[in-house]
């Protein structure tokens, strides 16, 4: 059987789908491929990590890993050491600008109340009509007291423990001061009930306020030290990623002499350089401000609380002294046997012979040593002038022994006042150390957290641009 000539070619056209005609004579758009999901369970993750692994094959691959891995530890040594090196400056600030002074304050409101105890007390000796002197110093003393009250107030968390102290100072000043003015009326009017409203004024004062000022003193101080020790404490997170950041800095640099053999990279040599500095900075200012803070502490923080103690030792001492000639015998010690305001006088006595024996060893220099000198000798003949006054008083003779405890020349009085004198400069000698070394400790830290941040910003730029550099002869 014979087929017409256009046989394979009608053959070939059956065989061959026809596209299908849309209305118009135009051929449809075949339906594009369906595309393929991604295999179930990988995510952005998954296809990351993929491509990381992909990259990791070439060169060009891991240069471009490199480069990310020395910014990002560059960077974050720079943030981390601005970011620790930031808390401890604040704390070195703290230490200088609110924990001391805070702490000073509330040994200076002791002080206050002890002396206006003793000075109520010798007015009270001097006679029916008080010295001028006598009761200014006591305002003085009152005022200054209730002065620094509100400072502290206004510088203390209302919930801490030195606010409570804080608060019952201000409850309890007012009733001491109303017994004081309660035994000076009566005292004026010739009135032996003046005596008891004094003693009372004195219970007031040493078991209310003089316990709570000494709370309040000690929560000051705790808080110094625990400023102290938060600025003097090793930064050792940011050590480390600086330890870590120049091992992979050095790493790299010797993977690219290995490859090229070209002996620097500059952009690895800059990164490297603001890395070092960095942590050279670091080690110095830390060093520095450990040194002047163990040396604030020693010549300053502990040699300041030593003549504290003596101070207050020395304002008890007079207080006492002054008690036992206006109880005249009346109040006696828990076994009834001797008088226990001079019982408590040679307490005092021994605890200001410590205190200064203690304040002479941490004295540092001549200028340390000399008031404390001066303050012992001073003492010790006030220890004498008491010995010669109490005897006068056991013989009978009271307004002999009056006068050689508050008269004008060669009185126990006299001796005092030279001891808190001495004492005083020995206090603002000791303070001035501190505040010196204390704030050379504060300045070692101000600039660093900026400089390390931008040393570390350079140093990641650096890193960055030295990668580049070895990525541009691959393109």
């Amino acid at each position: 059987m014979t087929h017409p000539p256009n046989a394979p070619a009608a053959s070939a056209a059956r065989g061959t789908a026809q596209a299908p005609v849309r209305p118009g004579g135009l051929p449809a758009q075949p339906s594009p491929a369906p595309v393929a999901a991604p295999p179930a369970g990988r995510g952005a993750w998954a296809v990351g990590r993929e491509r990381l692994r992909e990259a990791a094959t070439t060169e060009p691959g891991r240069l471009q890993i490199l480069g990310a891995v020395l910014a990002l530890l560059v960077v974050a040594f720079g943030a981390v050491t601005a970011l620790e090196v930031t808390g401890r400056a604040s704390a070195a600030d703290d230490v200088v600008s609110r924990s001391q002074p805070l702490s000073a304050d509330a040994a200076a409101i002791y002080r206050s109340l002890a002396d206006a105890d003793t000075t109520a007390a010798s007015g009270f000796l001097a006679g029916t009509l008080e010295p001028a002197e006598s009761r200014a110093r006591y305002t003085r003393d009152i005022t200054t007291a209730s002065r620094l009250l509100v400072k502290a107030a206004a510088n203390t968390d209302g919930s801490s423990a030195s606010a409570r102290e804080i608060a019952t100072l201000n409850e309890q000043l007012p009733r001491y001061t109303g017994l004081v003015e309660r035994a000076r009326a009566a005292n004026r009017q010739g009135l032996p009930l003046g005596g008891a409203y004094l003693r009372y004024a004195n219970q007031q004062m040493t078991s209310a306020l003089l316990p709570a000022a000494e709370r309040l003193y000690a929560a000051e101080t705790e808080r110094l030290h625990r400023d102290d020790d938060s600025a003097r404490l090793w930064p050792f997170l940011s050590l480390a990623l600086g330890l870590l950041a120049l091992g992979v800095l050095l790493w790299a640099q010797r993977r690219d002499y290995a490859r090229t053999n070209r002996v620097f990279n500059h952009g690895l040599l800059a990164a490297t350089a603001a890395t070092v500095v960095t942590l050279l900075w670091l080690l110095a200012a830390h060093t520095v401000t450990r040194a002047e803070l163990n040396s604030a502490r020693a010549h300053g923080q502990e040699s300041l609380q030593v003549l504290n103690t003596a101070r207050i030792s020395s304002l008890t001492a007079r207080a006492n002294e002054n008690l036992t000639l206006v109880a005249r015998g009346a109040v006696l010690t828990e076994d009834g046997r001797n008088d226990k305001y001079e019982a408590d006088y040679t307490a005092s006595m021994g605890a200001l012979t410590t205190a200064l024996t203690a304040a002479r060893e941490l004295a540092d220099d001549d200028a340390g040593r000399g008031p404390v000198d001066d303050s012992a000798a001073r003492a010790a003949d006030w220890r004498e002038r008491h010995k010669e006054a109490r005897a006068k008083d056991e013989a009978g003779d009271y307004e002999g022994a009056l006068a050689r405890v508050v008269g004008a020349e060669d009185s126990t009085g006299r001796s005092f006042d030279q001891v808190d004198a001495a004492l005083e400069r020995a206090l603002a000698h000791e303070q001035s150390e501190f505040t010196r070394s204390a704030g050379a400790a504060r300045d070692a830290l101000t600039a660093l957290p900026l400089g390390a941040a931008a040393l570390g910003i350079l140093g990641a730029a650096g890193a960055v641009l030295g990668i580049n550099r070895r990525l541009s002869e691959y393109r």
